[in-house]
């Protein structure tokens, strides 16, 4: 469990836990197949004790302000200045932070030397021409999810990635939760048998709307709500999860189909409040995820399925097939007839029910006290991995070290979820264009 309470120890809970996992069996090879974990160590933090991390971030809304509070509690971070167009939020940082100097135009704050890195948190559309000028300008960058908005663009900044010598990390925060890291040592050990298919879902009761002070604000202030600056809940929501299946199975899908509607937000948004989608791996394993947000009754779920168990990564507990908890149903049945309850099957409806368990035991992925994420808040919660990837971040920012695959995965994720919203689009199956495969990604 992380610590908070202390700002020297800030980081050290998913620090000595990945020390840890490396001593038990099967942590080496699951830290093999999460090389971005390797250097997030006790070790790494006190061999930067002395050093500041210089950092900048660029968008300071809700999500920027929320990076802020973690930065105040990472001792190798040191936040110089600020940058946003919307001066509302620019002021409501610069109180924040009143000793960081403020811009309205971030290719003014990339000429400043006193930067190591900047931190990313605006619209999505401008991602990629933020992080392809911010590593020209010769910085350590840290981006928002998703990578970009169309493939192209994610390939543009994988591209240049390849040749920069800058470290450039992506908030995909599960990547660093500890739920997920030891859910993965659990899957990859064999725990729950083979991946047999994953299901997701992220629901949520909100319009995604914010206030809006002047009718010609409303598409900067719901930016989310527009195609030309937003890819919807795929790349809101889904790009975290569809990550998670692909840990999980070692493979990228091949091939994806699905629906997206607006069903009931009609309020002149354009991107769906409601999507369905089938993802298909070349193993015939299946992703079956759904989103909506006029309902929050499931609230969210990484659900990874094997022939033996089944993980539920964001509730950070796990099920076994084989125990003899409850009995199915012909079990019951059979027993109630022996009980003379009934004389002989019924003759009317079923003569039988499906063969589930009536209850399974819930075993905790983690011991102790752990922290889980409803998934209802759009800003971000303590705990969720976002807070040691920054921090990570920073350290990387000090050393240099590049987070190994952390850009790879973010590809992966984007562009998976941009097929995703290209086969809704054209209501057909879309198959992975050969043009965007990278040699990472395995089909």
């Amino acid at each position: 469990m992380s610590n908070k309470n202390n700002k020297n120890d800030v980081d050290l809970g998913l620090r000595q836990f990945i020390k840890d996992l490396g001593c038990v069996s099967g942590g080496v090879a699951l830290l093999n197949s999460m090389p971005w974990l390797q250097s997030f160590t006790p070790a790494a933090a006190r061999d930067i004790k002395k050093e500041k991390a210089r950092v900048a971030l660029i968008g300071t809304g809700s999500r920027g302000q929320y990076h802020i509070h973690n930065l105040f509690l990472i001792p190798h971070a040191e936040i110089v200045a600020l940058c946003d167009d919307y001066a509302p939020n620019l002021k409501a940082a610069a109180e924040l932070v009143p000793k960081a100097r403020t811009y309205t135009d971030y290719r003014k704050l990339l000429e400043a030397k006193d930067i190591d890195g900047v931190i990313i948190s605006t619209p999505l559309n401008w991602h990629a021409p933020m992080v392809l000028d911010s590593l020209a300008a010769g910085k350590h960058v840290f981006c928002e999810k998703a990578m970009a908005d169309s493939f192209q663009a994610c390939k543009d900044i994988y591209d240049a990635y390849q040749e920069t010598d800058k470290v450039l990390y992506f908030c995909m925060q599960r990547m660093f939760d500890e739920k997920y890291i030891k859910g993965m040592q659990m899957i990859h050990s064999g725990l729950i048998g083979e991946v047999v298919g994953c299901r997701m879902h992220w629901f949520r009761n909100h319009n995604w709307r914010r206030p809006v002070p002047s009718p010609e604000l409303e598409r900067k202030i719901n930016w989310r709500l527009y195609w030309e600056s937003s890819q919807g809940l795929m790349t809101e929501l889904a790009s975290h999860q569809i990550a998670v299946c692909n840990w999980a199975t070692g493979l990228n899908p091949q091939s994806v189909m699905g629906m997206g509607d607006i069903v009931y937000w009609k309020d002149g948004r354009e991107v769906y409040d409601s999507v369905s989608l089938v993802y298909r791996y070349s193993n015939h394993v299946k992703i079956t995820y759904e989103s909506l947000i006029s309902n929050k009754f499931n609230g969210m779920e990484d659900e990874i399925l094997g022939k033996e168990g089944t993980m539920h990564l964001a509730s950070g507990v796990y099920y076994m097939e084989d125990e003899k908890i409850g009995k199915s149903g012909i079990e019951q049945l059979l027993d109630q007839i022996g009980n003379k309850v009934f004389t002989a099957i019924p003759a009317a409806g079923p003569s039988w029910r499906p063969e589930t368990k009536k209850e399974y035991q819930a075993y905790n992925i983690l011991e102790g006290q752990f922290y889980v994420n409803d998934g209802f808040s759009m800003i971000g919660v303590d705990n969720d991995g976002s807070d040691a990837i920054l921090d990570a971040f920073c350290q990387a920012c000090i050393t240099g070290e590049k987070g190994e695959n952390i850009v790879e995965e973010a590809y992966s994720a984007t562009v998976q979820c941009l097929l995703g919203n290209q086969a809704m689009a054209e209501r057909r199956e879309i198959f992975f264009p050969e043009e965007y495969k990278i040699p990472y990604m395995k089909f």
